[in-house]
């Protein structure tokens, strides 16, 4: 009885505290926001010392005092992300070249007319009331321009940060194809796609997402050519997101996926501006997020996975040879492995007696089924994969590829797996490579275990059953609303004849695939295919 009631009294205090955080959370919350809505107050010191209590304990916002005729006024910026050389050049030198006339204009609109017209020569100007909107401005790197008497700020444009340069992409290497790849600035990204795509068409939406980041991420289509309710989809998708902060763009796919349960990715991602310029022009969107070089591009379907930016680079029969054996490497990565347990263990009479002796003999001193020495060689391999990308680049590749020898051999030697078994980890490994693309890639990896797991128990039934189970969800997915099967389910003869199975002739390519396209169907004229010169 006495433990009862002292369980009840400690339920009781646990649902006091947590109300009282919860309302104190909440009234930080609104404090925060009604903070954040109030208007500048024009006193000049009064509104100093509410950004100085904004801005306690933090060293790197800077407070600039000058005069502009008779009126006193103060910069407000964040060291770091603004250029001291423009600031000197387009605000501070001209403020104090004009000082020197001591001209004093008799209303405050005056002096923001002067500032706006004569003094100030920076570019890009803009103007607010609100302490949220001086809040955002500087901690985006602008420069608040505050005067005395007057109830609004400027901001003024100087961004200036280091940044890296552009450099071809380590992720997606090709032999014959553009070496520029995206940075983490924004602004160099949306330039790269700009240079690529001269046309007013192009279309570039801005959003801040993150309540503590406020990162900018830029939604970008061809107007006409995209449709008008994917881009609406996609643009509500992204401004329902309510978080704290946005790090990379894997916080934006796993948020506006259709479908997160999935292990199959539903939104590719690139560091490749052509890559994403060749989306564009299927209707796809293109979604930019600040500080991270990788591009989200939506919808995406299972087949645009398995095809290579430079498979549009080659000509089309080495291109469409590439293609069949990424599908065929594919299957290996996948059921290669399950396949050669289902056979071994349960379905010894389909493999010809000079190879089921050879097996055999092989397998002779090894302990385990072929279920668990096949689990031990591929949880083996995957770790020294993992080893290989964590670890530093001038070891990491010598780390993988002398242990997976090592381990190999020894495993051999010591009778603890078959070399049979140790070339279909080797092969099946090989085959995981070939993909064009990491996030199927890692999904063909984690799928290889669950079909292990049905060949060891039911044999080749348990991965036929395997397969068909995994057709049947690729076909019930979705991406923002496309089947994710598609062209095959549902049916298009025509885009699974010139760029899915193969790779057609470029002169073939007339119209755009059906994803996500509007109404411009038609990408150039018929009459492109080459041929002997006639009058």
């Amino acid at each position: 009885m006495i433990d009862i009631i002292k369980s009840i009294k400690e339920f009781i205090t646990f649902l006091y505290h947590s109300s009282r955080s919860y309302n104190k959370e909440h009234s930080m919350e609104d404090e925060q926001n009604v903070l954040n809505n109030q208007i500048l107050t024009g006193n000049l010191n009064h509104d100093i010392q509410e950004f100085k209590m904004i801005f306690d304990r933090s060293s790197d916002i800077v407070y600039r005092e000058f005069q502009v005729g008779c009126q006193k006024g103060t910069l407000i910026f964040l060291d770091g992300l603004v250029s001291t050389e423009l600031m000197d050049a387009d605000i501070l030198k001209p403020l104090f070249n004009y000082g020197k006339d001591q001209v004093c204009p008799s209303e405050i609109h005056l002096i923001k007319q002067l500032l706006l017209e004569q003094v100030i020569t920076a570019a890009q100007i803009s103007e607010g009331q609100k302490i949220g909107d001086v809040i955002d401005h500087i901690l985006s790197g602008d420069t608040a321009v505050l005067i005395d008497g007057m109830q609004q700020a400027l901001f003024i444009s100087l961004q200036q940060w280091d940044k890296r340069s552009v450099e071809e992409s380590s992720t997606e290497p090709v032999v014959r194809g553009p070496r520029e790849g995206f940075t983490e600035n924004l602004r160099t990204n949306t330039t790269l796609i700009r240079r690529r795509l001269k046309t007013p068409k192009l279309k570039m939406e801005s959003a801040t997402v993150g309540r503590l980041s406020k990162t900018n991420i830029v939604m970008t289509y061809l107007e006409d050519i995209a449709d008008e309710s994917l881009v609406a989809e996609v643009r509500k998708r992204i401004h329902r997101i309510d978080i704290d902060a946005v790090l990379e763009s894997g916080y934006i796919e796993e948020l506006i996926s259709d479908n997160p349960f999935s292990i199959f990715p539903q939104v590719a991602y690139t560091e490749r501006p052509d890559k994403v310029v060749g989306n564009l022009l299927e209707g796809q969107i293109g979604i930019l997020i600040d500080t991270t070089p990788f591009c989200l591009i939506a919808p995406q379907t299972f087949f645009q996975f398995l095809q290579g930016t430079e498979d549009y680079y080659l000509r089309y029969p080495v291109a469409s040879f590439i293609r069949f054996i990424r599908y065929l490497f594919l299957l290996i990565s996948l059921l290669l492995p399950s396949l050669y347990i289902a056979v071994t263990t349960f379905h010894q009479e389909m493999i010809p007696t000079s190879l089921l002796l050879s097996v055999a003999s092989s397998r002779e001193t090894v302990p385990f089924p072929a279920f668990v020495e096949a689990l031990i060689m591929e949880i083996s391999f995957e770790g020294l994969r993992e080893a290989g990308v964590r670890m530093p680049r001038p070891v990491g590749q010598a780390v993988s590829i002398v242990g997976a020898l090592v381990i190999g051999q020894a495993a051999v030697q010591a009778g603890i797996v078959s070399s049979p078994m140790v070339m279909i980890v080797a092969l099946t490994g090989i085959a995981s490579f070939i993909n064009p693309s990491y996030n199927l890639g890692n999904s063909i990896r984690i799928l290889r275990f669950p079909m292990m797991i049905l060949a060891g128990v039911m044999g080749l039934y348990g991965v036929l059953l395997g397969a068909i189970a995994l057709q049947i969800h690729i076909c019930r997915l979705r991406s923002f609303g496309v089947p994710y099967f598609s062209p095959v389910a549902p049916m298009d003869a025509d885009s699974i004849l010139k760029d899915v199975i193969i790779r057609a002739p470029r002169w073939a390519m007339v119209k755009r695939p059906g994803l996500g396209v509007n109404h411009k169907t038609k990408r150039m004229k018929d009459t492109l295919r080459p041929g002997p010169h006639q009058k």
